[in-house]
This record gives C-alpha cells, structure tokens and sequence, in this order.
C-alpha cells in the first residue's frame, strides 16, 4: 500500500513536469497568437507571385527611375533606403541651350523631385543603371530586408527573357523581392496600374490610408482634365506631336525622336487631354529627319526629355533647327515643354502634371479658371506633404518655372 502511494506521486510529479514544460515551449517556441504581431504577412505583387514581408523593414534595396522611392517618401519611408537603382536619381543636372544671337539659354539645378526631397540618396551605392545591368554582388552586400523593382524602369526595360532571368537571380539573394510593372509593360498602357503600383507599396509598409489617398488623388486631377475636354469631337481634337530634342537622334541624322502609338504618353494625350498623335507610327524612339517633321504640321509640339532637357527655346532659337523655323508650330508659337524627367523610360508620380501641360496647350480656353502656378504647388503639396515654400522649389527643380511666369515658356 506505501508503495503504491509512493510510485502515485511520483506519476502526477511527472505530469507536472512535462505539462510544465510544454507550456514553456509553447510559449517561447510555439509563438502562439496572443504572443503578439506575426513576423511577416502575405501580398501579391505583378507577377502574381505571393512575398512573404516582414512586419518590420529597415534596409529596402530599390530598382526604378524613382517611382518606388517617390512613393516611399510620400509614405515616410524612405530612410530605408539602402541602395538605389538609377544613376539618375542622385544627380544635379544642368544646360546651356545654344542661341542664333550667341547667349545660351541657361538651365540650372534640374532633378528629380525625389532627389530634392532626399539628398541622402548621392551617398548610397547605385546598384544598377541603364546600359550596364545589376549588380547582384552589391545588392547582396547591403543585406536587405527587403528589394523592390520596377520593370519598364530603364534599369530594367531589356526582353522578357532577360527581365526574368533578373527578377530570378534577384530572387535568388534570400530577401524578399516584389516586383511592379510599370504602364509600358502592359500591352495597351493603362495609368491605373500606377495607381495599384501605389497601393501594392502602401500594403507593403503598412501605409494603405496613405496610399489610397496619393492615388486617387492623382486620379481624381486626370479626370478632371478628361471632364473638361471630354465633348472635344475628333474633327476638332488637336494634332499633337510628341517630339524629343534628342542629340542622339542628331547624331544619327534625325531631327529628333517622335513618340508613337502604343506608349503611355500618346494614351495620356487620346484618354485625358482627347487630342491626337500626329505621328501615326508605333514605339517611343522613332527618329525622324526635319523633312519627316515638316510634313506631319502638326498644330502643336510637345517636347518631352529626350537624352536631356529640351525647351521650346530650343527648337524657336538653337542654330541647329534653324530649318524647322517655318513649320507652322514654332511660327504659331505652339510649342510647350513637358517637366524635366531624367531617365523618363516609366511615368512616375508626376503623370498628371504631363497630362495638365498637354490639355492647356491644346485646349487653353478650356482651363481659363485654373491658375497652373498654383495648381502646381498645390499638386506637390499634397502628393509629397511639403509646405508651399518647397513646392515652389520642386517646381523650380523640374523646369516648370514659367507657368510662374506669366505663362512664358
């Protein structure tokens, strides 16, 4: 009997124990629910891939022209910025744009508003740019947390064989990788997928409210552009040529580079300003001679970055068109310029604003009640929170000045 009520509390010492230890390893190994927040949460990016990402970020490699680090600043998350993927994102620019009397046309401190926002980018390594690809080793180095890329970026623009032979060796480096396409990737370009580029990136860090505000609100300003030239019938709609100054197209025996069917900025100009490409070639690089350009006569010119900044002092003054001066837009003076874009391969943040200059030059009675400087400033004050004093200075930095300035340009 002694013996039986011996080896009866020794069994229940025993089931103590290993209860008690259960628990223990339920509790620090087990990581149950109310142990707190999960370590990381699920999202699909545009490849229809599912990324696990952590909870908590703090080194993010980026890869785009500045689209995925323009909406991290808008997120206040771009401290977490550890490495960049484009030589022209930490760069001051500068132009001298020749004249007939002899006086350049001086351009200073033009960059992308990203850079002006975060001069801590020009002391983080480039770990890819155009014309030499990525470097992986680089990346790797950097330890991130987190990479995100953007096809359609110039860094990233090569054959679909080459873009996923990228995005698997980037995969290959452990972190997280989300992948956006930007606008030109799609077949028919579509601006809403920068709207779900913005939301994908506000799902990421956690800032969905954030997001969906920056997007619809550059919706909600394209739209409002469609409104207002919505009734423009096609008899009447604007012939617009999209033309880059380019000096690589000169050296080729071009006047310039026209944009075609089949880009996001002639989808721009047909959706939202309702107005047409007088160029009814397809792609976004056709070089074209002044013969060529004189013989479209296209009702106004838009001068998009093309290997440079290009206003239309270029084109109304520069020694080397001067046999361009008689076709009838730079004789009517119908000639504007989009914002200075560096390493434009994609439409960033920015979108409206090229839609706004394309729609006023073609339809300006149309938009008589809209003061364009202020409507500028109030664009880069709700899309990045910045006061008025910096926004004036992010419209100086994209050479958008003279909508200041009495609409001399």
């Amino acid at each position: 009997m002694k013996i039986y009520v011996e080896n009866r509390s020794k069994n229940v010492l025993d089931i103590f124990c290993y209860f008690t230890t259960a628990v223990i390893w339920a509790v620090f190994f087990a990581a149950p629910l109310w142990a707190g927040p999960q370590n990381t949460f699920t999202i699909t990016d545009f490849e229809g891939r599912q990324v696990e990402i952590p909870a908590r970020i703090n080194r993010v490699v980026t890869i785009s022209d500045g689209m995925i680090a323009g909406v991290m600043t808008c997120l206040g998350q771009a401290e977490k910025i550890v490495g960049i993927g484009s030589a022209c994102l930490p760069k001051i620019w500068e132009y001298d744009i020749p004249s007939s009397t002899g006086t350049a046309h001086e351009y200073r401190q033009g960059m992308n508003p990203v850079f002006f926002l975060n001069p801590f980018l020009a002391d983080l390594p480039v770990v890819s740019q155009f014309g030499s690809g990525i470097n992986f080793e680089a990346i790797a180095r950097l330890t991130p947390d987190l990479i995100i890329v953007r096809t359609g970026s110039c860094p990233l623009c090569a054959s679909k064989d080459v873009q996923a032979k990228n995005l698997k060796l980037l995969a290959s480096l452990g972190a997280p990788l989300v992948v956006l396409h930007g606008p030109n990737t799609f077949d028919r370009p579509d601006i809403g997928s920068i709207t779900r580029e913005i939301e994908l990136l506000g799902a990421v860090f956690q800032k969905q409210a954030r997001a969906k505000e920056i997007a619809d609100f550059l919706l909600e300003l394209v739209n409002d552009i469609k409104a207002r030239t919505a009734d423009i019938p096609p008899d009447k709609q604007k012939r617009v040529l999209m033309l880059g100054l380019s000096p690589t197209a000169r050296e080729n025996g071009g006047a310039g580079h026209v944009k075609g069917e089949k880009t996001v900025q002639t989808y721009l100009l047909n959706e939202f300003a309702h107005a047409r490409n007088a160029y009814s070639g397809t792609g976004a690089w056709n070089i074209l001679n002044a013969e060529q350009l004189i013989a479209l006569d296209p009702d106004l010119i838009v001068l998009v970055t093309a290997w440079g900044y290009h206003p239309p002092e270029e084109l109304y003054d520069a020694p080397y068109y001067k046999n361009l001066v008689h076709m009838r837009a730079v004789e009517n003076r119908a000639i504007t310029a989009l914002p200075w874009t560096p390493c434009n391969c994609e439409k960033r943040l920015e979108y409206p604003i090229d839609v706004m200059v394309m729609a006023r030059a073609a339809y300006p009675q149309r938009f008589t009640d809209i003061d364009f400087c202020d409507w500028l400033h109030q664009f880069y004050m709700t899309v990045y929170g910045v006061s008025r004093d910096t926004a004036s200075r992010l419209v100086s930095c994209q050479w958008m000045g003279w909508a200041c300035k009495g609409e001399k340009k």
